[in-house]
């Protein structure tokens, strides 16, 4: 990975747009490469790639040491590219009957990657928002209710909403 200067990361973390941006740049093609590694060349890399860059950017302020930066971002990276698979499938609903389960086994990974992704484009804005900080960047729901500026009960509302549509969406023809 990349090494990064001590004094780019610090002005990065204290707020400094041209450090960010420095940063964010020089990280780029290190955060692309382990995200084809790690999704398989499906076509979600670049969504990985600009979603870990927008998470990087929000959380930079969170990270200690420089030295600590690049393991947190392949943790992330994967995390990302298994989203579809371990992350939201895990806030939604589970699956009730044996027969919904049994067909998502089936799918290739990335076909359920790609579904995952276009169920989420479905959403209305407030519920694809929600959704992907709570169960995305994994805040809390007091923190995404501060970052949305909504009530807490607005925010599990939000939520049970948002992942049912995911799982209309995404429920198999005729089942």
């Amino acid at each position: 990975m990349t090494t990064l200067d001590r004094a780019v990361f610090s002005a990065a973390q204290a707020g400094d747009p041209a450090a960010l941006d420095q940063m964010l740049r020089a990280l780029q093609p290190d955060i692309r490469r382990y995200a084809r590694r790690q999704c398989h060349r499906t076509s979600a890399i670049e969504d990985v790639v600009q979603e870990a860059l927008i998470v990087l950017y929000r959380r930079i302020g969170n990270v200690r040491d420089p030295l600590a930066l690049a393991s947190w971002i392949f943790r992330m990276v994967t995390r990302l590219c298994m989203l579809p698979v371990l992350g939201l499938m895990r806030g939604v609903e589970e699956l009730t009957e044996r027969h919904e389960a049994e067909h998502f086994a089936r799918l290739p990974q990335h076909e359920l990657r790609l579904d995952l992704v276009r169920a989420l484009e479905s959403l209305p804005e407030m519920y694809r928002q929600t959704v992907l900080l709570r169960d995305m960047e994994q805040l809390t729901i007091g923190e995404v209710a501060q970052r949305l500026g909504i009530t807490r009960e607005a925010v599990k509302s939000r939520l049970h909403r948002a992942r049912a549509l995911l799982r209309e969406y995404l429920r198999p023809e005729g089942m």
